[in-house]
């Protein structure tokens, strides 16, 4: 049994006393629940108060993927030879201080906390101290000062390990009289380092010669060669019965095929296999002109051609 009334007390703001039934009838016991919009303002307050000691993504937590920061460093001392006798340091990690640092005989390839980054710049300046570092590509060229500073233009967006996506470029000391400069090379580094973070490492397969894929296809064509394979020669399938118990199965299907096809397929790729590593060998490969290409195929049929010079 539960019954109400409405608080009489103003001093209680207009809240509702709940008269509640406890064990038995003669045992009674009174609650206070407080009007609605004090109950809503309380756990905004509440909310907020929680969401003070909450974690931000913050550009001074981009944390930097290990792959992207060794692809940054390479480029640097390919780039800079003259600094490759010198210690490589990172100052900027949770609780170092980077002005306490000895940067004698060192030079810094490191990722700064964007928001202090014009301190920082000025600090290594005044001190002499050698550095390459990582800058939001947007602000960039703010704060800058003449003949101290270059911008390294790349505006790659990079995901740092807090999940934050930042567009990044670079600044450094390490440039002479070079006010600013586009690194596409570093850009592609930079790229190719996330995408084989991310890129998952898929298992290979070695299918029968009997079995037709896509990709063996591909891989023919993509070497200029012609091959044929009739109905009469294959049957289609989805996995082969070794697969089925692992619930696995043909990746875009395939066919079994003949052996005569097999064989034909076989060559194919034998062949594809030798331009693949004739090209592989080779630092410029001369193409055939359209004139040659027909002379070819006259030479190819019963009547020879009679000239061979334009």
């Amino acid at each position: 049994m539960t019954q109400t009334r409405s608080d009489p007390d103003t001093s209680s703001g207009g809240g509702i006393w709940i008269i509640c039934n406890v064990l038995t009838p003669q045992k009674y016991k009174l609650i206070f629940k407080p009007p609605n919009n004090q109950m809503k303002t309380e756990n905004k307050d509440y909310d907020a108060f929680v969401e003070k000691f909450k974690p931000k993504k913050t550009t001074d937590d981009c944390y930097t993927p290990p792959a992207v920061y060794e692809a940054v460093k390479e480029w640097v001392l390919d780039k800079v030879p003259s600094i490759r006798s010198l210690e490589v340091i990172r100052p900027f990690y949770p609780g170092g201080d980077y002005q306490a640092e000895d940067y004698a005989g060192k030079v810094v390839i490191d990722n700064p906390p964007f928001s202090i980054l014009s301190k920082i710049k000025r600090f290594y300046s005044e001190r002499n101290v050698p550095f390459f570092l990582f800058a939001p590509h947007l602000t960039l060229l703010s704060s800058f000062s003449l003949n101290r500073y270059t911008a390294v233009c790349v505006g790659v967006s990079v995901t740092y390990e807090n999940g934050a996506v930042v567009n990044t470029s670079f600044v450094s000391n390490l440039f002479g009289d070079l006010l600013a400069f586009t690194a596409p090379d570093l850009a592609k580094a930079v790229t190719d380092a996330q995408m084989d973070r991310e890129r998952k490492k898929l298992p290979k397969y070695l299918y029968p010669g009997n079995v037709l894929t896509t990709s063996r296809l591909n891989w023919i064509c993509d070497k200029g060669l012609a091959v044929e394979v009739r109905n009469s020669e294959a049957l289609y399938i989805s996995r082969l019965d070794s697969q089925k118990e692992l619930k696995k199965g043909l990746f875009g299907n395939g066919f079994l095929i003949s052996e005569q096809a097999r064989q034909r397929i076989e060559e194919a790729e034998r062949r594809a296999e030798e331009i693949a590593e004739r090209r592989a060998r080779a630092d410029y490969e001369w193409p055939l002109s359209e004139r040659e290409k027909e002379l070819i195929r006259q030479l190819s049929t019963p009547t020879k051609p009679t000239t061979l010079e334009p």
